[in-house]
């Protein structure tokens, strides 16, 4: 497996997408389920389902993106307890088929966007974070929500590495896990989540870079300060918080002005939010999206 430190001129090499394509071969996919639509609202045809489960970054196995289907075929989702704590009036763990029975899924059809500038179309099944929220009742404190994932070196060898500060931890500002597009998603393509795509619950944040939609999580607290994730600690001036899909501000090592479709071959123009703005662009209102990237 590839180190995760390598640093040329300050700047890490790898990235929070993972690495470049390689020739090497995962596991064969589960077939697909039933889906509602083949397109998303702009009228983009869905990636294929095994673009979407076999072209995976998940740095807890690996950093192959073509390699985490096999490294994660058996990685244990069951049984699986989510843990909602922090500033809350209602602390609250829920076994996985409990909140399942308690926050039916429903079909979301998103737009994924990587901060290496590829991106794919996905029917994700999930349900609203909001109502999750809403249900544990944030004190007036609560500013911002803090994701953490799984803790299991024996089961995903990339956490045995110490470059990076396990477990993987994401955060968002209340508003914005408030919004009704960010979602817990428990499936794709009509099926449960595979292990490769952060089973059995992963975060969703479609007008975000990929790797704020933190995987397999356990713990979510309510906080009063910023969490900081992963990324923000590996090189934080690469990957700030927000992390908020944006045309007009590069990474330092890559343009964000347009992007590669998996699935095609030509480049198309990168859309403000991923193309959300309509429903999330207030958020960010008299702020510098380019300062606080």
């Amino acid at each position: 497996m590839r180190r995760f430190g390598t640093l040329v001129a300050g700047a890490w090499v790898l990235s929070a997408c993972g690495s470049t394509e390689t020739d090497s071969t995962p596991a064969a996919p589960a077939e697909p389920g039933a889906v509602t639509s083949t397109t998303d609202e702009l009228g983009d045809e869905l990636t294929s389902f095994d673009a979407v489960t076999g072209y995976n970054n998940y740095y807890e196995f690996t950093t192959d993106k073509e390699s985490v289907a096999s490294l994660a075929k058996d990685f244990q989702t069951t049984p699986w307890t989510l843990t909602v704590g922090g500033m809350v009036a209602k602390p609250q763990t829920f076994a996985l088929e409990d909140l399942m029975k308690q926050f039916p899924s429903e079909e979301r059809i998103y737009r994924l966007r990587c901060v290496e500038g590829w991106s794919m179309v996905i029917p994700w099944l999930g349900f609203s974070l909001q109502k999750l929220l809403t249900t544990v009742e944030p004190t007036s404190e609560a500013r911002y929500v803090r994701f953490e994932t799984v803790s299991r070196p024996e089961e995903m060898p990339g956490q045995r590495d110490d470059y990076f500060r396990w477990p993987y931890v994401e955060g968002l500002r209340l508003d914005e896990a408030m919004n009704d597009l960010t979602l817990i998603s428990t499936g794709l393509y009509g099926k449960q989540l595979l292990p490769q795509n952060g089973a059995p619950l992963r975060l969703v944040v479609p007008w975000k870079y990929g790797f704020k939609s933190i995987k397999s999580i356990v713990k979510i607290d309510l906080v009063d300060q910023p969490p900081q994730s992963l990324w923000m600690a590996a090189a934080p001036n690469e990957y700030g918080f927000y992390a908020n899909v944006n045309p007009d501000v590069p990474h330092p090592r890559w343009s964000q002005s347009s992007e590669r479709r998996i699935g095609e071959l030509s480049r198309r123009p990168t859309l403000r939010f991923n193309g959300y703005a309509e429903q999330v662009a207030h958020l960010y209102d008299g702020m510098d999206l380019k300062e606080n990237f």
